[in-house]
């Protein structure tokens, strides 16, 4: 197999994953933080190492503001369900998951917020005096899709968190298709906090994801129960990181995400061009068959998504037909319908290609051919 769904979730992850999450199973059996005995120790150490790596990379205040969730929908329900208060205002750009939205949307529906979707020029950027126009004395926070998971397309997040720091709105950043392959961090991007999955950049496994919060940030916890500490307060405590990390954490997963980490941020530079070159011969070849639309724009900052849409047959179809001949792509809406609605493809959908570190020019070549092969049926 061919595997092109990189954006969905990394894969195949580095040996060294498989290994650290079969070693915590085979070795270390206890609960990290119940318990006082080696193997619960053991396990609170690999947890802290993980965090301590993770809150170095993301200009993290303390290596307790790094919040280990079940991925990055857990961790932008918190920021968002956490930080809001009814009559607040929200903004979010046109280009937002349904992570986001369908948060956003159901407050909305509750009568408790309201939201304001930004709207993009003609390669899909937010520009600030958009952004500037949009905030009022209401505006409680705005959440940025780093970058688009339909069109690749990266926000100047830099550029509009400097907009959004004169008013005093914070910003929530959703690093899903960033963290681990671009330069991301609360400085670097402005933020005050950040959402990414464990699983795709980080080459962590399944079930792993992260909130990293900036200075001054406290949301409230979405869930409450036994943190091994303060037990004899029935109150959750107020202390980081055990407010937001009631129950027993993902010991393997977190082992796992700890070396997919450690592999990925030290050669992020080394990924993130390479992802590049990758994504940019794919775009190439798609764009001399006729036959297909490619979504996003060669002008703006992208990264390895490459979308496109089959203009004599049904995306679905076409990634049938690829999956039969061995290639992994994946159809529909990517769950993002918002920026389909902008693209003009809420109906037909598109077929998406997401590159990764393990794929090849050959793959990449191998993609095209197939796809001019069968759309020259058509």
């Amino acid at each position: 197999m061919i595997y092109l769904d990189n954006a969905a979730t990394s894969w195949p992850k580095p040996p060294m994953v498989a290994r650290a999450m079969m070693g915590t199973l085979l070795k270390l059996g206890g609960n990290p933080g119940r318990s006082g005995h080696k193997l619960s120790l053991c396990g609170g150490r690999i947890m802290e190492r993980c965090r301590e790596l993770l809150a170095a990379h993301l200009d993290a205040p303390s290596a307790d503001n790094v919040i280990f969730t079940s991925g990055c929908t857990e961790a932008l329900n918190l920021a968002i369900r956490g930080s809001l208060y009814k009559g607040d205002e929200v903004l979010c750009s046109h280009a937002e998951h349904n992570a986001v939205m369908r948060v956003l949307k159901s407050l909305e529906a509750e009568g408790s917020i309201t939201v304001k979707v930004l709207r993009p020029d003609g390669n899909g950027i937010i520009s600030p005096e958009i952004l500037s126009a949009a905030v009022s004395p209401r505006t409680a926070l705005c959440v940025l899709c780093h970058a688009s998971n339909v069109t690749g397309v990266v926000q100047p997040v830099e550029k509009l968190s400097a907009v959004l720091k004169k008013r005093g709105v914070p910003l929530l950043v959703d690093a899903a298709q960033t963290a681990g392959i671009l330069p991301v961090s609360l400085k670097r991007l402005g933020a005050d906090m950040i959402a990414l999955p464990g699983h795709k950049g980080l080459l962590g496994p399944h079930g792993t994801g992260v909130l990293v919060l900036g200075p001054g940030m406290a949301p409230r916890p979405l869930t409450m129960g036994g943190t091994g500490s303060l037990s004899e307060s029935m109150l959750q405590p107020s202390s980081l990181p055990d407010r937001y990390e009631s129950g027993t954490p993902n010991l393997p997963g977190i082992a796992g995400l700890l070396a997919g980490a450690r592999f990925a941020l030290s050669h992020r530079q080394e990924i993130e061009e390479y992802e590049g070159q990758l994504a940019r011969r794919l775009r190439d070849g798609l764009r001399s068959i006729r036959q297909l639309r490619l979504l996003g724009s060669d002008a703006v900052p992208m990264v390895g998504v490459v979308s496109f849409v089959p203009t004599l047959c049904d995306p679905g179809e076409l990634c049938d037909r690829l999956a039969r001949e061995g290639f992994a792509l994946r159809a529909g809406l990517h769950c993002a319908p918002s920026v389909h609605q902008w693209q003009g493809t809420l109906e037909s959908g598109a077929c998406r290609a997401s590159v990764g570190i393990y794929n090849t020019e050959d793959e990449v070549d191998r993609l095209v051919d197939a796809v001019r092969r069968m759309l020259s049926g058509y």
